[in-house]
């Protein structure tokens, strides 16, 4: 075992040619990321706008800020403010400098919990806050569905609110004070404790508000999710006169948040659920205001289309039960004790005017419920028909008593507009989200005509354009028709009195661009099949295809604690270049040719894509189905087709050919590579790390045990145990433990003749010409099974996901291999499944386990979960990637990362774990990259059902080619 150093995270600022000199400083180091790729990463937020900056800065200090501002002010360069891109109006996105805080102002600097405070840097993640806030028993109100990566600046920034608002309020509810910098250089520091003298440090600002008291008092604050426009009510003598939360929701258009201090509340010790089914969305709005009365923590809207968008994309158990109807309120109710929380749950629902009715305690069922609300922009980015859903007229809000009438008018508005969509979101306030199937690309002035009538209608309502993402490029334009001109003019002044000329932000609620301007789709070019994947789901269009990638961040989130397992590369370096996000982001460049050139083989898509580690993680966890995996095999196919590859690409792309030659004389293969010198050298001249250990060959390969020892005779039932090139040559005890199982279980073992290779380690090198012609092999050999109803079962988790998905993208017009995709089955799936078979006993064995990516993305890991639960195991479930993935952490320059994310992961999980836990690892990779920066043995199901007796864990590591 080696424990490398893990890497520190990639640093710097990037900026545009001819500009670096002016922006660099001590403090910094310029990124080796080409300009036009890290100007790429940041030409987009959430929204539907591209903005292409000129140059992206990292400050390190917050002094730093103050000196990017500086050259701004001297250039005459607009600056933008930008903490996790989440924005969905496009008020993260700017043509100047883009200053990302989230990479290095993420201190949190202090929390009182006495005085239920805390003072951040902007680049804070609300997550990091809730944690270290809920030591106390404390937290931040407001949580949007972002909670996981977006920062408090970017809150600041958009007066964001999210499910619990109804209960704390907006974030303008929760600062107390902040520390800004304006378009003029003055650092203010305004609200509580700043000083009396605070608004003397704005000159005009005490006559402006004499100025505009009719219009503060009857225009501004009329109901809570009141978003649009300038908060400038809270100027109002009898509001406090606060000018930190008049700044909050400015969209970064006149000051830059350096620094807040906010008010933390603390939550009641229990909570409950209630799910209320309605005939349908206007219905269960109808029913919001008596409810409101109840105080309830959260009250969020759930149209059945969304629900049926998650039970294709993750399985009907993805969904717990729910009550009868197409619409539902999910209310979240607090009390002192679990029965309390459940009694004020009961007494809600007696005022719910319907008998559909769940309450649940606080357990797995409420969480899977909330994490679909959560998820809900990334899932409503489809329609019911497949098209792409976009934001547009994302979070309109009016007041909860006009909540229903409202969305019945919506509907007929999008049904004159021949548009679709699905509405949810925060209905115990008023506020509805919904994506559209607007014609951005193909009709961007029906688009315009669209939007101009929604934000008459949300008017007409009392309503207001944005109830919680703010303006930005998307409704700014629209403002007009929601304000009187002397509100316009008075959010001009207010802008004016610190940022006078106009760096902040452009564009966005004063002065603002047009709403059809900057739109990211019309830009993009259709790329056809090319001979690669067929992309079916997404019209046999690539560049289709990587335009699912909205920009929402999840990939920026770390989600293992609820099971995810993306973005590994992101979580190792921080750099949004390593994200899903920032990949897409490139390739969507690469489509429309202009700020990325060269296509496939242009420099910027080969570095945005070199960390990617192929495992798949997006393809599940992304709530907009983003397959980085498969768009790195493409862009490597078109790439490299009819050229001469890297020479790892033959090494380890071809790696199931050298194994089935080394297989004529592997103990000398081994004893070659058991010397440190000749194993290194090897490893260099195959585009390999030479810190790396090597896997020994097989002395004896499965396929020749099986000709000397194959059972005799078995069950009554036939299985096809399919051996994989990793089972055949490197771990022939995997195969040889699944038919001692599988006899035991009743089965009469058939392993076909020949390989039968799946072309993993073609696909992942962009080989996909190479690999057809093995699956078209394989399909061959096993088709006939299937259609025969005979079970195929699968050892090797990456391989047996190349079946189940891949496959039929690959072979798209071969009926056998959707038949084939259709019959093969994981180990643990079968034995479920198989009538009259228990697993064996493994009461009291701690089992540590780690699925491989792969299986998580495609076949998950639950089935596995469930069978070893049944069998007694104490399971501890890991979530995230090994870092090996295949040929990623084997290849040169990867290997700091690849280290770095097992140490986070499975090397942490096995440092802590009791002696006598078993490392359960199904993927060959993972039991690799566990022997090399751990003592544990990793074990495959099968050797774990085979032999349970002998799962104490054994402190020698799987032979290398070294030892």
């Amino acid at each position: 075992m080696r424990r490398p150093p893990t890497p520190a995270a990639r640093t710097g600022p990037s900026w545009s040619p001819g500009c670096g000199r002016r922006w660099a400083s001590g403090r910094a180091r310029r990124s080796s990321t080409p300009p036009r790729g890290r100007r790429a990463e940041y030409s987009s937020d959430a929204s539907n706008y591209r903005v292409p900056p000129a140059v992206v800065v990292f400050p390190r200090e917050v002094d730093d800020i103050a000196t990017v501002a500086e050259v701004c002010r001297a250039t005459g360069t607009p600056l933008t403010t930008r903490g996790a891109g989440t924005s969905i109006a496009g008020n993260a996105v700017g043509p100047g400098v883009v200053v990302d805080v989230s990479r290095h102002l993420d201190r949190i600097v202090a929390l009182d919990p006495v005085a239920r405070t805390a003072t951040v840097q902007p680049g804070v993640v609300l997550d990091r806050l809730q944690a270290a806030a809920g030591r106390h028993g404390l937290r931040f109100g407001p949580d949007p569905s972002t909670h996981a990566r977006c920062t408090l600046g970017g809150m600041i920034g958009n007066n964001a609110c999210g499910s619990r608002a109804i209960a704390y309020g907006r974030t303008a509810d929760n600062v107390l004070s902040l520390d800004v910098l304006d378009g003029t250089g003055r650092r203010l520091r305004v609200g509580a404790g700043a000083g009396v003298g605070e608004r003397d440090e704005v000159p005009g600002l005490d006559a402006f508000v004499r100025a505009n008291l009719a219009t503060l008092r009857t225009e501004l604050g009329r109901f809570g999710r009141q978003v649009s426009g300038y908060s400038l009510e809270h100027l109002l003598p009898e509001r406090g006169a606060d000018l930190a939360k008049a700044l909050v929701g400015t969209e970064g258009t006149c000051v830059v948040v350096l620094g807040a201090t906010v008010r933390l509340v603390a939550p009641p010790p229990a909570t409950a659920m209630v799910v209320l089914g309605y005939p349908d969305m206007p219905a269960a709005a109808d029913a919001v205001p008596p409810l409101r009365a109840h105080g309830p923590l959260a009250m969020e809207g759930m149209d059945a289309r969304l629900v049926d968008i998650v039970r294709r994309h993750r399985g009907a158990g993805a969904v717990p039960a729910l009550p009868a109807g197409t619409g539902w309120l999910f209310v979240e109710v607090g009390g002192d004790t679990p029965q309390q929380a459940l009694a004020a749950g009961r007494a809600l629902a007696a005022d719910a005017g319907t008998a559909a009715v769940r309450v649940l305690a606080t357990g797995p069922e409420s969480r899977a419920l909330w994490r679909i609300r959560e998820d809900g922009a990334g899932l409503a980015g489809r329609t019911a028909d497949g098209e792409p859903a976009w934001p547009g007229w994302e979070d309109a809000a009016v007041p909860p008593e006009r909540l229903g009438a409202y969305l019945r008018d919506f509907e007929e508005l999008l049904r004159a507009h021949r548009l679709a969509g699905v509405p949810y979101g925060h209905f115990g306030d008023g506020c509805v989200h919904v994506r559209l199937d607007l014609p951005l690309g193909a009709a961007p002035g029906r688009v315009r005509a669209f939007l101009g009538e929604a934000a008459d209608l949300v008017a007409a309502h009392g309503g207001s354009l944005s109830g919680e993402h703010g303006d930005g490029r998307a409704r700014s334009e629209l403002l007009p028709r929601m304000y009187s001109p002397a509100a316009i003019a008075a959010f001009a002044g207010f802008k004016h009195l610190f940022d006078p000329a106009d760096l902040l932000n452009p564009g966005v609620l004063v002065r603002p661009r047009p709403v059809d301007a900057d739109l990211r789709l019309p830009a993009a070019r259709p790329l056809p099949r090319a001979g690669g994947f067929a992309f079916a789901a997404d019209a046999g269009d690539f560049g289709r295809a990587v335009h699912r990638c909205v920009g929402l961040g999840t990939c920026r989130a770390d989600t293992s604690a609820a099971g995810g397992f993306m973005c590994p590369s992101f979580l190792a370096t921080r750099d949004e270049k390593d994200s899903t996000r920032g990949r897409a982001r490139v390739l969507q460049e690469m489509a429309n040719g202009t700020l990325v050139r060269g296509g496939p083989a242009s420099r910027e898509v080969a570095e945005a894509l070199d960390l990617c580690l192929s495992c798949k993680a997006c393809a599940h966890d992304c709530a907009a189905g983003v397959d980085m995996a498969t768009y790195k095999s493409e862009v490597l196919y078109r790439a490299h087709r009819r050229r001469i590859r890297p020479v790892g690409h033959y090494v380890l792309g071809w790696l199931p050919r050298w194994a089935r030659l080394v297989s004529r004389a592997p103990a000398l293969v081994n004893a070659v590579l058991s010397r440190p010198a000749a194993r290194r050298t090897l490893l260099r001249l195959g585009g390999m790390d030479p810190r790396r250990d090597v896997p020994a060959f097989a002395d004896e390969p499965f396929s020749r045990w099986w000709r000397r020892a194959a059972p005799a005779d078995g069950g009554d039932r036939d299985v096809v145990l399919w051996i994989d090139s990793f089972t055949e040559s490197f771990s022939p005890e995997v195969g040889r433990a699944a038919v001692e199982v599988l006899t035991a279980a009743g089965y009469r073992v058939i392993v076909p003749p020949g390989p039968a290779c799946c072309g993993l380690t073609w696909i992942t090198t962009g080989q996909l010409d190479g690999a057809r012609r093995r699956l078209r092999a394989t399909v061959a050999s096993l088709a006939p099974y299937a259609r025969a109803g005979t079970p195929i079962v699968g050892l090797e988790p990456s391989c047996t996901a190349v079946l189940r998905g891949d496959l039929t993208e690959l072979l798209p017009d071969d009926p056998a291999a959707a038949l084939l995709a259709g019959g093969v089955r994981t180990l643990a799936e079968l034995l479920a499944a198989t009538p009259g078979w228990t697993p064996p006993r493994l009461d009291g064995v701690r089992v540590l386990a780690q699925p491989h990516c792969h299986q998580h993305a495609v076949m998950g890991f639950t089935v596995d979960r469930d069978l070893l639960s049944a069998a007694g195991a104490r399971l501890e479930v890991l979530a995230g990637c090994c870092g090996l993935a295949g040929n990623f952490g084997m290849e040169a320059g990867h290997y700091d990362v690849s280290v770095a994310i097992a140490e986070r992961g499975i090397g942490r999980a096995a440092a802590a774990a009791p002696a006598d836990a078993v490392l359960l690892a199904d993927g060959f990779s993972c039991r690799t990259q566990a022997a090399h920066i751990t003592t544990r043995h990793g074990r495959h199901l099968a050797e774990l059902l085979a032999a349970p007796s002998a799962v104490a864990p054994s402190a020698v590591a799987p032979r290398t080619a070294a030892t």
